[in-house]
């Protein structure tokens, strides 16, 4: 078993990208933007917007955090999208899900200027995904995977993968990017029947479905690579994945652990993401 360390892959985008802008803003004088919004108090939004931030410092981007109450109107949320599309200081947008109940999560994701939209979310660029085109800001839990397989030189051709999970955020767009690397995709849910006859015979599984320790070793084939993208809490409240990793650990040639696999390469991707946003906008 080898583990696809994603604490070391994203310090590595990281520092790649930290490099980059510090050689454009010596021949430009400028460097990345980036706004985040956050809409109430949730503690766990408040955690990953703070560690969004202090890696953006740390590679040269600078963020603008926009704090707002619980009780915002949608409105008024759309008018800040609005007035942040406009800014030219401003290269990426995200939004912080999720968002107070009361607010249309897709009609604010859908205000973004999808050269801004850093999280890859809009439907415009789920499609560029689909097509192959490299303009596209890519949802960033996906390109983070995709960027693990690229590091540990695992080619994606012509192996079978299951994809549990279809969210517009990680199943489909991990899907589209899967089929353009040459593999071939079944993408499982829930309502799967017989999905274990389907993992078993897979190369690769990425699960993506939020239940804790899921995927259990008697669900996939011996020297399978495992991608576990779930955060849970199991019944004594530690941190676990969606892949039961005592159970699978045995039979795995390749797997994320839970923390420190996909988790930290999401955030990399998203200031990949806003480095990419500048530079189209900017014509670099």
């Amino acid at each position: 078993m080898k583990i696809l360390d994603g604490k070391y892959v994203s310090q590595k985008v990281r520092d790649l990208i930290k490099k980059e802008i510090i050689e454009i803003k010596e021949v430009k004088g400028t460097v990345p933007g980036l706004a985040v919004i956050q809409a109430g108090d949730n503690l766990a939004s408040k955690i990953y917007v703070n560690s969004k931030i202090k890696q953006c410092a740390e590679v040269g981007i600078e963020s603008k955090n926009f704090i707002m109450p619980a009780d915002v109107t949608e409105e008024e949320l759309l008018r800040k999208i609005e007035e942040l599309n406009s800014d030219e200081t401003v290269d990426g947008i995200l939004v912080q899900l999720p968002l107070p109940d009361h607010i249309d999560t897709p009609k604010v994701i859908e205000a973004i200027d999808i050269n801004k939209d850093a999280d890859g979310f809009k439907p415009e660029n789920l499609g560029k995904v689909v097509l192959g085109d490299e303009t596209a800001l890519i949802s960033c839990t996906p390109a983070g995977i995709l960027r693990l397989f690229e590091e540990y030189e695992i080619a994606l051709e012509g192996k079978d993968i299951v994809v549990i999970g279809r969210s517009n955020i990680v199943g489909k767009p991990m899907t589209a990017l899967l089929i353009n690397e040459g593999a071939t995709v079944t993408v499982c849910n829930s309502k799967t029947k017989n999905l274990a006859e389907k993992t078993k015979n897979a190369d690769v599984v990425i699960v993506a479905i939020g239940k804790a320790n899921f995927l259990k070793g008697d669900m996939i084939k011996t020297g399978a690579i495992i991608i576990d993208v779930g955060i849970n809490r199991d019944e004594n409240n530690k941190i676990c994945g969606d892949v039961d990793f005592e159970s699978v650990k045995e039979k795995v040639s390749y797997i994320t652990p839970v923390p420190g696999g996909v988790g930290p390469m999401t955030i990399a991707m998203l200031l990949n993401n806003t480095l990419k946003a500048f530079k189209i906008g900017k014509k670099i």
